[in-house]
């Protein structure tokens, strides 16, 4: 009997494998379409890493070095956010409390510190509170003049003891360290861990630039002698004082930095500084607004990464948005500091510790549980910012397939970019095949660039594929150019 129903079921099986087939993209004509681009002139020192997958069959459509391995800049954050809603799921909220071990007495003193104890929320900012950067911090102050609280005698204490080990990305280098991009992490993190900073002209030439920073305060110390110069008459083609010169001068570490240079008459300059020792940070911005409400802290603030007293108890707590809503800020907005301390929740969740290296622990059991193929992988941190993150394109194809059949594999994709639509494929491949049909994550960095994700053809079927190209020497914009022409080449496949 079990010999009949074999036979019965096997041609159909068979019979259905073949229209899956015969329904994907030719692999000839994507061949024919893909091999000239990567073929360019302008990248014949250049290394092309490619792998497309039919999401219907299974089958590999395309491929080009696709077991190599290759430097993939951002596209190391879709195996964080992977690993994140693998370990925690959608609707997952991280909480930070504000704790005390202290007596509250009828004068509304608490009788020795408070706590600001930080577990990894990467959403304490005005991101979710348009214009109001300590809008949790606010709060929770709130909170405690509710409850009677009128004078602290101790100190505010920033707690970042969720995580451990060092506040860098290995391998990062020195010249990231100073900007926004390369902030400290830290399991207290307060507005992205960077100060923004404008500069405008003055009123007249030679007047001092009107300086501006966010958060005003208790952060970062900037200084300013950058002046105002005339503006060159339009079409003069004038080369000198036309254009903003703005250079930054700060010493690594520290929280002095100075800018020097000079902005034009109808110009401006404006950039992101990282902030050193951002639980610091935290802490005074969270005591500002406690003073702010009439409540007095008497010892100042500090940071602590020890044990909370075992009395502690929970004056105020704030919770952060959806783990869904943390992964698409990562994705859409490719934020760094996100990525490193999903990468470190990760590794508080599965293994214990909040590192990166248990993060990256977590990480090779996913995919080996997802059955994704790690040989060639070298994870440096969760973000791509490090040149040593080293990742195939067979496995980010393996992992894009595992996470479409993933229970959480909707937050997955809607976490990604949409191309002509939104995040960093905003302004990519608008008025192609591309344009709405492919979402996918970006990655740039020096001599790196990649996009990988899913992608509906014309005939409707979905693609799953990576794309890496490495030690391009020439403008970065060309490899973007030619990776956004191979997206489009899937995007009209047939």
């Amino acid at each position: 009997m079990r010999r009949r129903t074999i036979r019965s079921i096997a041609p159909a099986l068979v019979l259905g494998l073949a229209v899956a087939e015969a329904a994907d993209p030719s692999p000839a004509r994507l061949r024919k379409a893909i091999d000239p681009i990567v073929a360019r002139p302008e990248f014949a020192s250049a290394f092309w890493g490619i792998e497309v997958r039919s999401l219907t069959s299974g089958r590999t459509l395309y491929e080009r070095n696709a077991e190599k391995a290759f430097r993939p800049a951002s596209n190391m954050k879709l195996v964080t956010t992977a690993a994140a809603l693998d370990a925690f799921g959608p609707d997952a909220r991280i909480r930070t409390t504000v704790e005390t071990a202290g007596r509250l007495d009828t004068l509304g003193r608490i009788l020795g510190d408070i706590y600001l104890v930080g577990r990894g929320d990467p959403n304490l900012s005005a991101r979710f509170t348009p214009g109001r950067p300590a809008a949790a911090f606010e709060a929770m102050a709130d909170a405690l003049v509710s409850g009677g609280v009128r004078r602290i005698e101790g100190r505010v204490i920033g707690h970042e003891g969720a995580f451990t080990g060092g506040r860098r990305g290995s391998d990062w280098a020195w010249e990231d360290l100073a900007w926004g991009y390369g902030t400290e992490v830290s399991a207290l993190s307060f507005a992205d861990n960077l100060v923004e900073v404008t500069l405008k002209p003055g009123e007249r030439v030679g007047d001092p630039a009107v300086l501006e920073t966010v958060p005003r305060h208790g952060c970062l110390v900037v200084s300013s002698s950058v002046t105002t110069t005339q503006a060159a008459p339009p079409g003069s083609g004038a080369p000198a004082e036309e254009d903003e010169t703005v250079s930054l001068l700060r010493e690594p570490g520290s929280n002095d930095a100075r800018l020097a240079g000079h902005v034009p008459v109808g110009g401006g300059w404006d950039g992101r500084l990282a902030v050193n020792d951002p639980a610091l940070c935290a802490a005074r911005v969270f005591a500002d607004a406690l003073e702010a409400r009439g409540i007095r802290v008497m010892a100042g603030a500090s940071t602590s990464s020890a044990p909370l007293p075992p009395d502690t108890r929970v004056l105020a707590t704030h919770d952060s948005p959806s783990m869904a809503e943390i992964v698409r800020v990562v994705n859409k907005k490719s934020q760094n500091l996100h990525a490193e301390m999903l990468l470190r929740l990760v590794g508080l969740k599965v293994r214990g510790e909040g590192s990166a290296e248990k993060g990256h622990e977590a990480v090779a059991k996913l995919a080996k549980r997802l059955g994704v193929p790690d040989e060639g992988f070298g994870l440096s941190d969760g973000s791509g910012l490090a040149p040593t993150d080293l990742l195939t394109p067979r496995g980010l194809v393996s992992l894009l397939v595992a996470m479409d059949r993933h229970p959480e594999a909707a937050a997955f994709r809607d976490s990604l970019p949409i191309a002509g639509v939104d995040g960093t494929l905003e302004k990519r491949m608008k008025g192609t095949a591309a344009e709405g049909r492919v979402v996918a994550k970006t990655g740039t960095t020096g001599l790196a660039n990649s996009l990988a994700g899913y992608v509906t053809t014309d005939r409707g079927e979905r693609l799953a594929f990576a794309i890496v190209v490495n030690n391009h020497a020439g403008k970065s914009r060309e490899a973007v150019a030619a990776i956004d022409a191979v997206a489009t080449a899937l995007g009209n496949a047939r």
